[in-house]
């Protein structure tokens, strides 16, 4: 496919997207704040976070539809901050896929390319074209309310790469698919990827997604970005607290941090992997955990006696819901390993090492809720943001 129309890709090299300090203020509510941001070309890119933090009115800057308060966005270098939408050359997928419901598909995809003027004959081969990459060639004459969720997904996805756009911008595309239509379609988005080589920004609250797909993840959390790095580099080394419960499942074990000692409430004291001072928060990670007898700690670690709450099946591994005395923990066991049964009293371990302290802002409000918190890869509400 040949690029039509103002082309960004054509100005002095830089990264594919730069954010400087780009912000949104609605009155006294801060939306976005002063957030910097660079976009590798050819990336994808995923902005995760809870609804309110910020992350789609960042794309929405991006795109054009909302205008900054504050800071630039710029692309290959020119900055774009005042140019209208329709001339930034970006494609836009969105949640509802916004389909003609009385054009068929071909001339659905082709829409963006009549809108730019393009030949008859042009457009309705590079539509084709677009079709063919996600597998919809067969599909041209039929009408958006023929086809499934998952193929209207599709076709919306073929509208926004036809007139290959300098950047792709996805918004919680998958929202409205059940899950096994939105694993297929994520590993689809992704074949797409690395096949055209388009630079993505995709946003989304399911940590799960993000991880799955993404080469970066920006995690975003009351307008504020809190850590960018690899699946691999927010799992196991987050940089917050915020990070370490919201990107995976975990348990939190709050109290008094004394040096390389966890004191909580209960009195117990649990060695830390790093010196702190003050509120603080040791966050393990369920695969972390081990549950064996009483009598057979490994050396090097750190554990407690439990009770087995409850035990779960789910495939790959069970997950064991355990009661400790510095309150619930979570373990995972591989499915072919024996599993303990509800009410066992048993002890778990787990290497310092592999886990991680934070200094806890939210002390006070943990010591409430009980000394230990198990924090579920389900995103929580943070604050409303327009």
């Amino acid at each position: 496919m040949t690029s039509v129309g103002p082309d960004p890709s054509t100005t002095p090299s830089g990264d594919a997207v730069e954010l400087r300090a780009l912000s949104k203020h609605y009155g006294d509510l801060v939306a976005v704040d002063d957030i910097d941001l660079q976009v590798r070309d050819g990336e994808f890119l995923t902005l995760l976070g809870p609804s309110g933090s910020g992350k789609t009115t960042t794309l929405s800057m991006i795109a054009g539809f909302t205008a900054p308060s504050g800071g630039q966005v710029v692309v290959r270098g020119t900055d774009i901050t005042a140019t209208p939408p329709h001339k930034r050359n970006m494609g836009m997928v969105f949640q509802n896929y916004s389909l003609f419901p009385h054009l068929d598909v071909l001339a659905n995809v082709a829409f963006p390319l009549r809108q730019r003027g393009v030949a008859r004959a042009t457009r309705l081969a590079r539509a084709r074209d677009a079709l063919e990459a996600v597998e919809l060639g067969a599909r041209t004459a039929a009408m958006p309310n023929e086809l499934s969720g998952g193929q209207q997904q599709r076709v919306a996805l073929a509208r926004a790469l036809v007139f290959e756009p300098s950047l792709l911008l996805m918004d919680e595309p998958f929202g409205a698919l059940d899950r096994g239509l939105r694993e297929k379609m994520q590993l689809e988005v992704r074949r797409i990827h690395r096949e055209l080589s388009v630079t993505v920004l995709f946003v989304t609250h399911d940590q799960q997604e993000a991880l799955t797909m993404s080469d970066r993840i920006a995690v975003f959390n009351r307008g504020s970005i809190e850590q960018i790095g690899t699946p691999d580099e927010l799992y196991e080394r987050p940089a917050s607290l915020f990070v370490a419960t919201f990107v995976g499942e975990s348990t939190v074990i709050a109290g008094r941090a004394q040096g390389e000692t966890l004191v909580t409430d209960t009195g117990t004291a649990l060695p830390l992997p790093a010196a702190l001072e003050g509120p603080a928060a040791l966050v393990v990670r369920p695969e972390r955990v081990r549950v064996h007898a009483p009598d057979q700690r490994p050396s090097g670690s750190a554990g407690v006696a439990a009770t087995v709450r409850d035990v779960t099946y789910l495939g790959a591994h069970r997950r064991v819901e355990l009661d400790t005395e510095v309150g619930e923990v979570v373990a995972h066991i591989a499915a072919g390993d024996p599993a303990p049964e509800p009410g066992a009293h048993l002890a778990i371990s787990w290497q310092v090492a592999t886990s991680a302290a934070f200094p806890d802002p939210d002390g006070d409000e943990h010591r409430d809720h009980g000394s230990a918190e198990v924090a579920s890869p389900s995103p929580s509400e943070h604050r409303s943001a327009p």
